[in-house]
This record gives C-alpha cells, sequence and structure tokens, in this order.
C-alpha cells in the first residue's frame, strides 16, 4: 500500500520544490507546506500525515459492498447495499481485520443504506423501494436486532454526538412522474433511543413549505424545485451533519440545490437556504469540460456562459471559535427517471447563435452535462448553462447557510498535478479524462475531526478515487495539507481501493489504536481502507 503526498507537477514548476517534494515523502512533512507560493490556494504552514494502515475487503463481487462504514472502538460496521447485510468486522488490530459476522438484514427490505454506531447500540438504515423504509437497531456483537418505521428511501443514518438519538435522512425518491408513479415525501426522522426499552419516532418534514401553507413564502426561489409542485414531495435529504451539542443539524438536499438547517429542540425547520451557483468564468473557478480532448485542460469560461450548482453530499459540522460551520463535498446530482430526466449536453440545448460554434465545440464545452431544468429555463437558457456539482469543496455559516469559502479549481488541480495519466478517470476502468464533461473528480464523502488540537477536514473524490486532508483552522481560508491515494491504475480490476462513498473520522478516544484513523469505504472494488497517523 503506497502514500501519494500532494506532489506539484504543474508546468514549469521549480526542480528544487520537486527534489523537496520527493524527500518529503520519507518524512511526516505534509508535502503542500513545501510549496508556499506554488500551490493553487492557501497552504499550511505544516499538518498531520496520514498513511495506510490495514484494509478490508467484503469480498461480494459485482454488487454494491462496502458503501458505508463507522467505527467505535475494536469494531467496524461496513453496510453492503445490494446483499442487504452488515458486516461486523473486528478492527483491534487495525493491519489484520477480520469479519466476525455478516448480518442479514434483508428480512427488513431491499437493501441496507447506511449504518451508525452509537453508545452500545448499532443501527442501519434499510429501504424498501417508495415504500416506508426501518432503522434496525443492534448490539454492538449483532444481536438483540429491532426495527423502527421510518421515512420511504432511508438513505443516510446518524446518531447525536451524545448517543440519545438517531437522525435518518428519508430521501424519498419517486419510482418516476406522471400517471402510475408515486412520488413519496422527502424528510428527516428523529429518533429517541432512550429509554432502549421504548423507541419513539417523529418526523420533521416539508408540508408547511407547500403552496398555500404557511411557510410556502419562506421557501427561498432559487431553490430547485422541479419534479413536483409541492416542495414536501421534490425536497430530497441526502445527507446529515450534527452539531457537537445535538441542537442543530444541516441536511444536504443535493437534488434542489439547498441545505435545510433543523433545529433539533424544537424538531422543525429553521430555515431552507438556497446555495446558489459558482461561476465558472471567475479565475480560480477552471473546470475541464471535454473528454474528448485528449487534454488536461482546466480553463475558465467567458462571462456568463456556465454556472455550477453546488449540490452537496457528504456533510459534515465543526466548530471553530464558538462559530459553526458545515464542510460539504460538492457532487452534483441529476434527476433520471421515467417522465423526467433532466440531463443533456450543452451542444444539444445551445445553439451557434445563442452560445458560438467555438464553445459548442467537443473539445471544449460541448460535452458538458448540464441541466435542462430549473434554472435552466428561461430567455437565456440558450446562452447560459448550469452544470452538475461545483467538482469542490466548500465551509458555509453554520447559522446562516452562507458560503464562507470555496475551493475553486483546486481538486482538478490536485488531480492534473499527483495523476496526470489518469486524469478525471472513472471509478471502474482505469482511463483517461472519463469524466471531465460530467461532474470531474465528483467530491462525494465529508468529514471532519481534531489531530493534536486542530480540526482537519477530509474529501473523499468518488470517481479517480482517494482523500483530500483539509487544515480547517481558519475556515475561510481552507489549506490542503495531503492527498491520500490508494488506487493502483496499473490494475485489474480497478483497487485496491475505488470509489470512496463515506469517511469515518475516529477519534483517538474511539480509535482501538488510541490515535485517530480514518476509515473510508469504497463501494465500487468493496473495501474499506483505514489511515493512521504516519510513524505513530
Amino acid at each position: 500500500m503506497k502514500t501519494k503526498l500532494f506532489r506539484l507537477k504543474f508546468e514549469g514548476a521549480l526542480a528544487s520544490g520537486i527534489r523537496a517534494l520527493d524527500a518529503a515523502r520519507t518524512t511526516s512533512v505534509g508535502a503542500a507546506a513545501l510549496f508556499a507560493g506554488i500551490l493553487p490556494g492557501p497552504v499550511a504552514a505544516a499538518g498531520p500525515a496520514f498513511e495506510p494502515v490495514g484494509s478490508y475487503a467484503t469480498g461480494l463481487t459485482g454488487q454494491t459492498s462496502a458503501e458505508v462504514v463507522a467505527v467505535k472502538g475494536d469494531k467496524m460496521y461496513v453496510s453492503n447495499a445490494a446483499n442487504a447485510s452488515v458486516d461486523i468486522v473486528d478492527i483491534s488490530d487495525p493491519k489484520q481485520p477480520v469479519r466476525l459476522k455478516r448480518l442479514d438484514l434483508s428480512a427488513y427490505g431491499s437493501e441496507v443504506t447506511s449504518v451508525a454506531v452509537g453508545n452500545g447500540l448499532v443501527a442501519a438504515a434499510v429501504e424498501s423501494g417508495t415504500e416506508p423504509g426501518k432503522v434496525v437497531f443492534f448490539s454492538p456483537g449483532g444481536s438483540n436486532l429491532r426495527a423502527v418505521e421510518v421515512g420511504a428511501g432511508p438513505d443516510m443514518v446518524t446518531f447525536t454526538p451524545d448517543g440519545k438519538r438517531v437522525l435518518v435522512a428519508n430521501e424519498g425518491e419517486p419510482s418516476g412522474y406522471g400517471e402510475g408513479h408515486v412520488d413519496p415525501e422527502g424528510s428527516v426522522s428523529v429518533i429517541d433511543v432512550l429509554p432502549r426499552r421504548k423507541f419513539s419516532v417523529k418526523t420533521i418534514g416539508f408540508q408547511a413549505f407547500d403552496p398555500d401553507q404557511p411557510r410556502a413564502g419562506d421557501l427561498p426561489p432559487g431553490v430547485r424545485i422541479f419534479g413536483s409542485t409541492r416542495p414536501s414531495l421534490d425536497l430530497e435529504p441526502e445527507y446529515i451533519a450534527v452539531d457537537e451539542n445535538g441542537r442543530k443539524a444541516w441536511v444536504s438536499l443535493q437534488e434542489n440545490n439547498a441545505i435545510a438547517i433543523l433545529d433539533l429542540e424544537t424538531l422543525a425547520v429553521e430555515k431552507i437556504v438556497d446555495l446558489g451557483f459558482k461561476d465558472h468564468s471567475q479565475a480560480g473557478n477552471g473546470l475541464d469540460a471535454s473528454d474528448r480532448d485528449n487534454a488536461v485542460n482546466i480553463s475558465t469560461w467567458p462571462q456568463g456562459r456556465v454556472y455550477g450548482m453546488y449540490q452537496p453530499d457528504g456533510l459534515a459540522a465543526f466548530r471553530i471559535g464558538g462559530k459553526d460551520y458545515v464542510l460539504s463535498a460538492n457532487e452534483g446530482d441529476a434527476r433520471e427517471y421515467p417522465g423526467l430526466v433532466e440531463e443533456a449536453r450543452v451542444r444539444s440545448v445551445t445553439t451557434n447563435d445563442s452560445f458560438t460554434a467555438a464553445l459548442r465545440d467537443n473539445a471544449a464545452l460541448g460535452r458538458l452535462t448540464v441541466t435542462t431544468k430549473m434554472p435552466a429555463a428561461g430567455s437565456d437558457a440558450e446562452s447560459t448553462v448550469y452544470a452538475f456539482g461545483a467538482r469542490s469543496f466548500s465551509v458555509w455559516d453554520g447559522e446562516t447557510g452562507g458560503l464562507v469559502y470555496d475551493s475553486g479549481d483546486q481538486l482538478e488541480q490536485i488531480i492534473a498535478a499527483e495523476l496526470p495519466a489518469n486524469f478525471n478517470s472513472n471509478n471502474e476502468a482505469n482511463t483517461f479524462d472519463d469524466r471531465s464533461d460530467n461532474k470531474g473528480p465528483e467530491p462525494e464523502a465529508a468529514a471532519t475531526g481534531v489531530v493534536d488540537g486542530r480540526t482537519y477536514g477530509f474529501i473523499g473524490l468518488e470517481r479517480v478515487g482517494g482523500v483530500v486532508v483539509v487544515d480547517l483552522g481558519d475556515p475561510t481560508s481552507p489549506a490542503i495539507v495531503q492527498y491520500l491515494q490508494n488506487r493502483d491504475f496499473a490494475a485489474t480490476p480497478v483497487g485496491p481501493d475505488s470509489g470512496p462513498e463515506v469517511i469515518d473520522f475516529v477519534p483517538a478516544h474511539n480509535s482501538p489504536t488510541g490515535k485517530p484513523l480514518i476509515a473510508v469505504s469504497n463501494e465500487v472494488s468493496g473495501t474499506v481502507s483505514l489511515w493512521g497517523p504516519k510513524g505513530e
């Protein structure tokens, strides 16, 4: 297993800098610290260096497995979606994980979508299509199973920091749109798990934001409501982050390009925040838009032509200076169902007159996938396009939901520098430039944690793979510290690790080693990789 520290390969990089980086590979010095003034964006003076500790493979080839990971103490829990199971793994020696049990949860639904661990209790989300789902609780060893009903399509489950509650993001995806199809409501279930003899479930929905309802006017007009006219049906919770006191939660509404802020004391929606758009004409906000130019071309584009919808998937909360912030992985997602397919190529939705022939060329913007729905409608629909995701990570103000920081094009720049032969590769094949037309490296997972008294963020890149480590000490100017990559692009099949979906940061007091760990679940390779501080 090989750790790849972030290595600068930009054209014109100083030879002395490259020699310094090579030397850094044998030290604990963060590579970014060697390139102050050369790296794109802020650079940390120093930071933790993580290295591979161990790896676990589900062995479930040919199906989605190792989608979500949760660790506490010497046990690791791994959800296998298509197999409808949870693996219970002994990691008392993280170098040699051993599966203790594969817990079959197929009696509760068709797919296990998430797993989380609290104080002496494990929770797994199990969905059943458009019908109400279940959260199945069991002991750390996999006994004493009991289930409670939640909303349709439970997609993510998490404990509050005190372990007294479980929050569930019920995505409520439709079977399709139009006659004969079902579109269930999106919601967040709140499960009180104390006392243990009687769990209680309450649901936070979005009915109050429907037309002619009391809070209809509170829904920002920029929130994408385009599948159903009723926000209660159209808003689809994807991921949840909770503050350290368990009083507030932030919910990504990915397809809607929004975040809902929940008050967990009143069990109500405090507000829904429209995340707005990223302007790809601004310096530092470039993107490589073509998979047909046979080159790395991270460029800005003419003003008013290309915008990105942030559409975060993973969220993680953190607190600096007594103030709450939210870290987001801005993946992007398009709806594709019977009766509604919103994704199209720029070339098919523009004309030479409105967009210019040069921009519509397949080696320029012609291949970029964009939405044909809100906000693409309107008089400028053929001259302005909106791409899925922002190919970045962002920091948001936990109180207002306002944008504090966005990493611009740094993630694509890192991939171009570190993996020039496999830039924007897909996660199922060792390719070059495959994903430039569609969300690039596709930042999917987000986690935060404290190492040696300093707060760090971890961003998983779903397509090309790997995890970017970010110093969040200054939320207005996060600094990239390290790029962790354990994918061999000469290997067949892809791996050892490919397709990071979820990251679980394990603090020292919950770690079997007494040192922080990072657990990364990789759904394509069906593996979980464990990373720890280098040399410890």
